[in-house]
């Protein structure tokens, strides 16, 4: 047997395989040992968390509990099975006293009738709902029933004292019910169910048969009643039905009956105490086929893409949270056998399907995410909205399947599928047609043609805007993105899709470098904020023309008021202070040519005029060279046309700078006016943003 210092010593030189070894007991506890080789072996006990086990082959290995640490559970739940056996027994007594005549005559016959009323019906309500709902519902019923024992009879005082002593042993039998389950469950998950029944009903009825009675108390009273051989026999029943129902639910909760998960989860962990732990460990790509995994914890690995065929004793495991916790999966990552089974809105992210038989399988809304789906056989299977980003369908067999709504993208790999026809519907009464590709029923898909019908369009991201599309934010947003760009090929206008409503989906092409996530996140990053800052300048500008709106209007009611004088007094220069008809009022109002402003300056500087003229002339030859060569018809072409000029003017530094001074002395309407081009509006808009500090 190696030691730990010695497997990793021999790791660390290179050597992988350590197949058949003896690492019973070890601790690997966050090491690396991804890429190993621990086929037939011994790791029972061994404590593999938090360790890096990617690509790990544990072919045959066998996991679980040693031996000393089996020997010590199975003891443990003698012991326990024997002392619950003496508290049945004692609980039995007390509800067999209840009937007899010496309780009866302190007490009223109703309690010991209620007590057995609730017994039935608790035991009843386990075996049918599982013991929560047990509990509550006698509970209920209990309370109602004692206080209308308590009104029926009106000696509240003695009904108190003997509700109370009933309350208290329906809880105990509950309590010694569960406990029992998860005794013998234990105990056939270890030993055999028998050994603790067994045990279990022989102290049950010895405890019935040579408890002493010389007690006090109101809650022994019902214990010291019993004086006959038919008390003890109702003693020994009841507590042989409460061994019986132990049995009965422990055996539920191994066959995974849902009403007893709980008692299966305590008692799992009960079970595995001890064990070998892979919990946290990384399992990436590791392979447990034909491993036996008996009494293992496997909660919070990564179990991405693991391989678990044909392994032993899957369902004695911890899964915790994994895809493992649900039957049918362990069933079918086990035997690779799921055959119109239904798979619907399951979680299996990262499972390993290999060469599965899916046939006619249903897995819609179902999370297959990085799953390994290579050679599988999905033929006819539903695969509606289901995701499969980064799952590897190499070689996968389609033919009839139903894609509707699914999720690929360009890491989901469609490499060799074999398929003949696809259905891209599901069919409803409403919508009976599966829309059958290709929609020919004598033609099948020619090698490859698949691919191209159901690939997303790679390397492609769809912004939506759904309350409209800014454009001059648009087009500086993805101008930078341009910019900041990286690899040789730039991002690419494709589509934009008018959805009515205001709503619009630009598609972006970008180079197969660029993540596609982290692209659409630095673009809303960029976008966002310009948008909101523009709104804040429009906001601020609205502002300032109803300001400036609101001095013109008291200027006009001042002038009002002054010519309103004037030809009240006919007397132009009254009271020496308001100037002549042909004077400026308060020498405040320049005319039309003195006004300054963008729109206006060009109309009368020589300069500004011949500098517009030559900009636009440049820009307006250069749209044009770009439209011979480029398509205009549509929206999308013309963005791209418009952004092909802007990289071209900025390359130009001098013609840059020549079109920004005209910007900034004729303005953006006059620079649209004067190029002679249907796009110029566009161009205009996305440069605006030069001059701006």
């Amino acid at each position: 047997m190696m030691r730990v210092h010695e497997i990793l010593q021999e790791y660390d030189k290179g050597r992988r395989n350590f197949r058949g070894e003896s690492l019973r007991g070890l601790s690997f506890k966050g090491k690396n040992l991804s890429g190993v080789d621990f086929s037939g072996a011994d790791i029972r006990g061994t404590n593999f968390r938090w360790a890096n086990l990617t690509g790990a082959k544990f072919c045959g290995a066998k996991a679980g509990l040693q031996k000393r640490w089996a020997v010590l559970l199975v003891a443990v739940s003698l012991l326990v099975s024997v002392l619950l056996g003496e508290a049945s027994g004692f609980a039995s007594l007390i509800a067999s006293g209840m009937l007899q005549p010496a309780f009866i005559q302190k007490y009223p016959i109703a309690l010991g009738v209620i007590v057995f009323v609730s017994l039935a019906a608790f035991f009843i309500f386990s075996i049918k709902q599982g013991y929560m709902p047990a509990i509550i519902t006698v509970g209920l019923s209990l309370a109602t029933a004692v206080a209308i024992a308590g009104i029926f009879y009106g000696t509240m005082a003695g009904i108190g004292t003997g509700s109370a002593a009933v309350a208290i042993f329906i809880v105990l039998v509950g309590a010694l019910a569960v406990i029992i389950t998860l005794t013998i469950f234990v105990a056939t998950v270890m030993s055999g169910a028998f050994v603790a029944v067994v045990g279990v009903t022989v102290a049950a009825m010895a405890t019935a048969s040579t408890v002493d009675k010389k007690l006090e108390g109101s809650m022994l009273d019902a214990l010291n009643a019993v004086d006959s051989w038919e008390s003890r026999a109702i003693a020994g029943g009841v507590a042989v039905a409460a061994v019986l129902l132990g049995s009965y639910i422990g055996w539920q909760a191994n066959s995974e009956d849902e009403k007893h998960s709980r008692v299966r989860k305590i008692a799992m962990a009960f079970a595995a105490t001890g064990g070998t732990s892979f919990s946290d460990a990384n399992l990436t790509d590791a392979n447990f086929t034909e491993a036996r995994l008996k009494s293992t914890d496997f909660r919070g690995a990564n179990i991405t893409r693991t391989c678990w065929r044909d392994t032993v004793k899957l369902d004695r495991i911890r899964p915790g949270e994994t895809y493992l916790k649900d039957a049918k999966v362990r069933e079918l990552v086990t035997t690779g056998e799921g055959q119109d089974k239904n798979f619907n809105r399951l979680d299996l992210r990262g499972i390993n399907l290999k060469e599965a038989n899916l046939q006619d399988a249903s897995f819609i809304g179902t999370y297959l995410n990085r799953a390994n789906l290579q050679n599988a056989n999905l033929s006819r299977a539903k695969l509606v909205q289901t995701l499969l980003e980064g799952a590897d369908l190499t070689r996968a067999t389609l033919t009839g399947a139903y894609i509707e709504d699914w999720g690929i993208s360009n890491t989901t790999k469609l490499i060799e599928i074999n398929c003949d026809y696809i259905f891209l519907k599901l069919p409803t009464k409403l919508a009976p047609d599966p829309q059958r590709r290709p929609a020919d029923p004598e033609k099948d898909f020619e090698p490859g043609e698949f691919a191209k019908l159901v690939q997303k369009i790679p390397n492609t991201v769809d912004l939506i805007f759904k309350d409209g599309i800014d454009w001059q934010a648009f087009l500086k947003t993805f101008e930078e993105l341009r910019v900041e760009s990286q690899t040789g090929e730039l991002p690419v206008l494709q589509t934009i899709e008018n959805k009515g409503d205001g709503a619009f989906v630009i598609r972006v092409k970008v180079p197969d470098q660029v993540d596609e996530a982290e692209y659409e996140r630095k673009f809303w990053e960029k976008y966002k904020p310009k948008l909101k800052a523009k709104n804040q300048k429009i906001k601020l500008l609205n502002q300032q023309i109803e300001h400036y709106k609101n001095i013109i209007m008291e200027i006009v009611k001042i002038m009002a008021e002054q010519e309103k004088i004037k030809n009240e007094f006919n007397n132009p220069t009254f009271g020496g202070g308001f100037a002549g008809r042909d004077q400026k009022f308060g020498g405040g109002l320049a005319g039309r040519d003195q006004i300054s402003g963008n729109q206006y300056n060009y109309s009368t500087n020589p300069e500004t005029k011949r500098n517009l003229a030559e900009a636009a002339k440049e820009i307006q030859e250069l749209l044009k060279q770009l439209e011979e060569s480029n398509p205009t018809e549509t929206t999308a072409s013309q963005m791209a046309v418009v952004t092909q000029a802007i990289e071209i003017v900025e390359n130009n530094p001098t013609l840059k700078q020549r079109v920004i001074g005209v910007l900034k002395s004729a303005g953006t309407e006059a620079l649209k006016e004067a190029i002679d081009n249907p796009i110029a509006n566009i161009f205009v808009a996305a440069i605006e943003g030069w001059i701006e500090p």
